[in-house]
This record gives C-alpha cells, sequence and structure tokens, in this order.
C-alpha cells in the first residue's frame, strides 16, 4: 500500500486560513478529496493522511467526516487542545473514531519557542499514548534542540517530524540543522516526514538535485526504515505540481532494494500511525 503520509483539505475561510498571504493566493479556494484522488491514482498511490490546518476541534471532526466517507483517506491528524485540563477528556471522545491516527499543534508560530515544553503541554503529550496516536512535529530548524528534549521525555510515544523540519534550501545552508536533526533521529520514537522541501526551496524554479542533498541528510540520520513520503498538496502546489513534488522523493527512493522502497512509500507510514490495528475497528 502507497501512502502520501501528509496532505490537507479545507474549505477556505479567509479568517481561519489567515496564514495565507498574499502571495499564496492560489491556496484561497476550496480544496477537498474529489481533487486529490485523480492525483493519487496517477502516481499509484492508494490513500492518504489527511493533516489538519486549523487548530480547531471542529475542523478535526471535520476530517474525520471525510475520511468516513472517503475510503482513500486512511487517517487523520487531527489537532486537540492539549493544554485544556480536559485533554482526556477530548481525546477519547475523537479518538472514539478509529480514523484519528495523530494530533498536530502549530509549534512553528508559537512566539515562545519552548512552547512544546510547558507543563500543561507535557501532560497533554503525556495522554496520546493512551488512544495510541502519534504526534506531529510542525517546527523550524530552530526549533529542533527543544524537540530534542520533548522526545527524549516520552521514549514510548510515537512522534513524526513534519517536512524535514524546513531547512533553508532556498539558501542553500545545512547547519545547523542537520547536527540537530541527526540529534533528534538518536530517539528510535521519532519518524521524518520526506515533504515541505520544494516550498523551502525558490518556488517553481528548484531543481531535485537542490534537494537531493537534504535527503542524504534525512536518510543518512534516520535511516530507511523511519522515513515517509509525502506531498504536503496543496500547499506543495505553490511551488510544484502534484506529480513533481513526489518524484522527488519516488526518483530518490528508486535506488534503494523493493523492500526498502516499500517502506518508505507506505510501510513507515502505516506502522507510525498504527493503520492495521485500526483498521479492525471500522
Amino acid at each position: 500500500m502507497r501512502l502520501d503520509s501528509h496532505q490537507h483539505f479545507w474549505r477556505y475561510d479567509p479568517t481561519h486560513h489567515a496564514w495565507m498571504t498574499d502571495q499564496m493566493g492560489t491556496l484561497k479556494r476550496d480544496y477537498l478529496p474529489d481533487e486529490l484522488l485523480p492525483l493519487l491514482k496517477a502516481i499509484a498511490f492508494d490513500g492518504c493522511i489527511a493533516v489538519q490546518a486549523r487548530q480547531m476541534a471542529e475542523e478535526t471532526e471535520w476530517l474525520l467526516q471525510l475520511a468516513g466517507e472517503h475510503p482513500f483517506i486512511r487517517g487523520v491528524v487531527g489537532w486537540v487542545d492539549l493544554l485544556s485540563p480536559t485533554v482526556r477528556g477530548q481525546l477519547k471522545k475523537m479518538a472514539a473514531n478509529p480514523k484519528l491516527v495523530g494530533v498536530r499543534h502549530v509549534l512553528q508560530d508559537e512566539p515562545d519557542d519552548r512552547f512544546m515544553l510547558r507543563p500543561e503541554f507535557l501532560r497533554g503529550i503525556g495522554r496520546l499514548a493512551e488512544h495510541e496516536l502519534a504526534y506531529d512535529l510542525l517546527i523550524f530548524p530552530r526549533h529542533l534542540p527543544v524537540a530534542v528534549d520533548l522526545v527524549r521525555r516520552f521514549p514510548l510515544q510515537k512522534f513524526v517530524l513534519d517536512h524535514i523540519a524546513k531547512p533553508p534550501i532556498r539558501e542553500g545552508l545545512l547547519s545547523p540543522w542537520q547536527e540537530d536533526l541527526r540529534r533528534l533521529a538518536d530517539h528510535p520514537n521519532v519518524a521524518c516526514k520526506l515533504s515541505g522541501m520544494v516550498t523551502e526551496a525558490a518556488w517553481k524554479s528548484w531543481r531535485p538535485e537542490d534537494l537531493q542533498r537534504y535527503l542524504d541528510v534525512v536518510v543518512g540520520a534516520f535511516g530507511t526504515s523511519r522515513v515517509m513520503i509525502g506531498s504536503d498538496w496543496p500547499v506543495c502546489t505553490l511551488s510544484g505540481d502534484y506529480a513533481s513534488t513526489m518524484n522527488v522523493v519516488l526518483d530518490y527512493v528508486g535506488r534503494f532494494p523493493a523492500p526498502v522502497q516499500e517502506q518508505i512509500l507506505g510501510a513507515t507510514c502505516a506502522r507510525f500511525y498504527a493503520l492495521a490495528s485500526r483498521a479492525g475497528e471500522t
């Protein structure tokens, strides 16, 4: 089973999607499952993981509804208020739907770079394992040392790093991102999505070779068993179409034996998000 581990759906709302700048004008419309499905089929992919784009419980419920209506949406990484004293009840309610496979908070936008180490947030993270939910880390390179501290505290919690932590690909810089990434990868409970790279590169003018050395660093750090392909559709369309975005990784992993390719193109995603154990609940 081939899986796109990271994409989004939304009904555009200028209030709730205020993060979309004027430069992102093409994103300011609805993006729904019927538009993604033919793109997946065109590259012989079987499904996807839909990831939250708004920090609202209502959006998570809507994504879960979409997943119920469209079987190719194999799971949802939603949002739950991890700071809330009622987080346990919120998680119990949301996780009753087996399509909820993980939780994410937009850490990159928090003014406090150490937000993820707040006691209330740590308490919320500590509740995820009760429901076999992964936690997606959406961060910038400067947050990596803090993320290392976070994952060290929860060795049994699965974490998934989004977008290889958004290194400065446009500037061609590797350090200190690569050193900090390796420290995060030292923790076996962390996987990494090979996603989000084209929008960190020069929009529309990047070349696959611009991204290859970043992929080399990530695969060198995490190995081939803890990385997974992701598109970040439709955000990726700011810099490249769906097929060309996915082909960056598809072409890169073509050098590996077939069993390794199967891991990167789907099996690792299924494992970290526990899709097999949830399949029996649907």
